[in-house]
């Protein structure tokens, strides 16, 4: 579901033939202390040479087991975890050179939403505040604008205005998850980085909040990098997509070539576990070394 990103007056010259992201070689190790005095003797690599591209408007799935390092690929892109090596270019500016000043500039065009919407809500906010408060820090609006800004942005994701006054313990998940999605639009950015969106969510909601995302990449222009344990859910939201196992990509490509005709054993695994729809229609499961079955 590849779209065209909005015209902007302030368009940089040859930025529409590059990637709006471009990964190249990313490493995030963490390291393994013991004794007393707490000695690094060794490290686990969640992370080690993760290379690919998103273009303007595009989706990416990245797919893999839990453990596999795909969660932390996108927030060591956003640098919410430090990189050990590697490069990521967000349109042409090296993210992981920039100062404190140019990183929170930077920060407004590409957001994340959680997994969790119930443990990346503050309880103790009202939703009004916390889909404003991006808008507060970054000066953007304020008192009445703001308001109608937050209030917007509510009815826009499918809830509200009055929900602004109220706590997310007091919606349900799919509800909670609509209000992240808010927050994740209020600086109306170029890329979000969607860890797992759907997977804390009931099936009947979960088709709700993939239509929803669908629907504001169209009318915004929206880049994804859509990271995912469900090849279901990935082939319905991507365009491309991209198979990690154990901190590397093993197998990238277009959705319906890796679909259809996957190379890499661990993907005929993933796409083996597939639930089958049909009840009357036997899948073979497909084991591959090292992958939790």
């Amino acid at each position: 579901m590849t779209h065209a990103a909005p015209a902007t007056a302030n368009a940089i010259p040859g930025a529409a033939d590059r990637p709006l992201l471009e990964v190249c070689d990313l490493q995030t190790w963490f390291p393994v202390r013991r004794g007393v005095l707490q000695r690094t003797v060794g490290h686990v690599k969640a992370v080690d040479g993760v290379s690919f591209r998103i273009g303007r408007g595009e989706t990416l799935g990245l797919v893999g087991e839990s453990g596999c390092g795909k969660t932390t690929v996108g927030r060591t892109i956003l640098r919410l975890i430090p990189a050990t090596g590697g490069r990521v270019l967000f349109d042409g500016v090296d993210v992981f050179a920039q100062g404190y000043a140019s990183m929170r500039a930077l920060r407004r065009r590409m957001q994340i939403i959680f997994q969790d919407p119930g443990g990346s809500l503050n309880p103790r906010m009202r939703v009004g505040r916390i889909v404003g408060e991006p808008l507060e820090v970054h000066g953007l609006a304020s008192g009445e604008a703001l308001r109608d800004r937050v209030e917007s942005l509510l009815e826009r994701c499918g809830l509200w205005k009055a929900a602004a006054d109220r706590y997310p313990h007091e919606f349900s998940g799919g509800q909670r998850q609509r209000v992240a999605i808010a927050r994740a639009l209020a600086l109306e950015p170029e890329l979000i980085v969607c860890d797992e969106p759907t997977s804390a969510l009931d099936v009947s909601i979960q088709s709700q909040i993939l239509n929803l995302l669908s629907d504001l990449q169209d009318e915004f222009g929206l880049s994804y990098l859509f990271i995912s344990h469900d090849m279901a859910v990935i082939h319905h939201v991507c365009d491309r997509i991209a198979v990690m196992l154990n901190g590397k990509i093993v197998e990238e490509g277009d959705r319906d070539s890796i679909i259809r005709t996957p190379q890499h054993a661990y993907t005929k695994a993933l796409l083996s576990a597939v639930p089958e729809p049909e009840p009357r229609r036997v899948r073979q499961r497909l084991k591959f070394e090292g992958m939790r079955m």
